[in-house]
């Protein structure tokens, strides 16, 4: 594993879980990254490991910064970061985050493939986030989608029949269950009104949706305020702005007609939320 810098290498565990979320292209609303920040500090983990940027980054398109640390300049690479914690019934959880890289994909998911097999990982969770019309006052909606028949029949999810563009979540999962991990990526919803703004709300969403596929109970946390805040800000940012506020509104009543007629065909078969989803990948362009 020449691309992977140990800071100390822990013992395999057993059933231990990787969560993996990625800024970028997968990450509206810095939601996905967020949320892995908050599993990474609830789960107490602490670094053991990088992934050499060098190999896997175009440093003109992400740049390192310069900080000044005890007075001398030191420059920051955007260096994926690997972090181990323990789940509340024992189980070890990896945490890998970083900027979506570049470069190389391919390479990239054997590097995490090989530091999974070598830290007994059995599960892998990715995480992302996309742009959807909706309302910032309505729930999020977090989609669920495995490549395994059993885990999808066990955890109520669904086998993705996306075709198209797709980001390094695509190309991680892909790779992941070939390579015989258990593999889930989930998906939370953020308005496109509001894209520039960070979403704690949808942030949480993806956070209690993985620690109700852990089987853990979060707790009252930080980004419960944050996503309490997010709202009232979005509300007095398009109470502002006419536009907005006419965008939003319409979204509102179109999606509360859309909830009376199809409110009971989505709790059986989310296939709307899916096909948004598959909509939002396929309008992206790749750099």
């Amino acid at each position: 594993m020449g691309h992977l810098e140990w800071i100390e290498q822990p013992e395999p565990g057993k059933d231990t879980i990787l969560i993996a979320a990625f800024s970028g292209w997968n990450d509206a609303g810095d939601a996905a990254t967020e949320s892995a920040k908050y599993l990474r500090r609830r789960f107490r983990c602490h670094p053991v490991a990088q992934i050499d940027p060098e190999y896997f980054y175009d440093f003109a398109s992400v740049r390192p910064s310069v900080q000044v640390v005890e007075g001398e300049r030191k420059i920051d690479w955007p260096t994926p970061d690997v972090r181990i914690g323990e789940v509340d019934d024992g189980r070890a959880v990896i945490t890998v985050l970083g900027v979506e890289p570049r470069l190389r994909w391919r390479t990239f998911c054997d590097v995490i493939i090989e530091m999974a097999n070598s830290l007994g990982v059995s599960t892998v969770v990715t995480l992302g986030a996309l742009l959807t019309d909706t309302h910032h006052n309505a729930p999020v909606n977090v989609v669920g989608a495995s490549n395994n028949a059993a885990l999808n029949l066990n955890m109520g999810l669904r086998q993705s029949t996306y075709e198209g563009p797709t980001g390094i979540i695509g190309v991680l999962n892909d790779a992941c269950h070939r390579a015989g991990f258990d593999s889930v990526s989930f998906w939370a919803t953020v308005p496109t009104y509001v894209h520039n703004y960070p979403s704690p709300k949808a942030a949480l969403a993806l956070a209690e949706r993985v620690g109700q596929f852990l089987g853990v109970t979060l707790g009252e946390s930080e980004l419960h305020s944050a996503a309490a805040n997010y709202g009232r800000q979005i509300d007095e940012l398009v109470a502002g702005d006419d536009t907005l506020a006419q965008y939003a509104q319409q979204i509102l009543e179109e999606s509360a007609a859309e909830a009376v007629e199809d409110f009971s065909e989505m709790v059986e078969n989310p296939d709307g939320l899916i096909n948004e989803l598959e909509q939002f990948l396929r309008q992206q362009e790749p750099d």
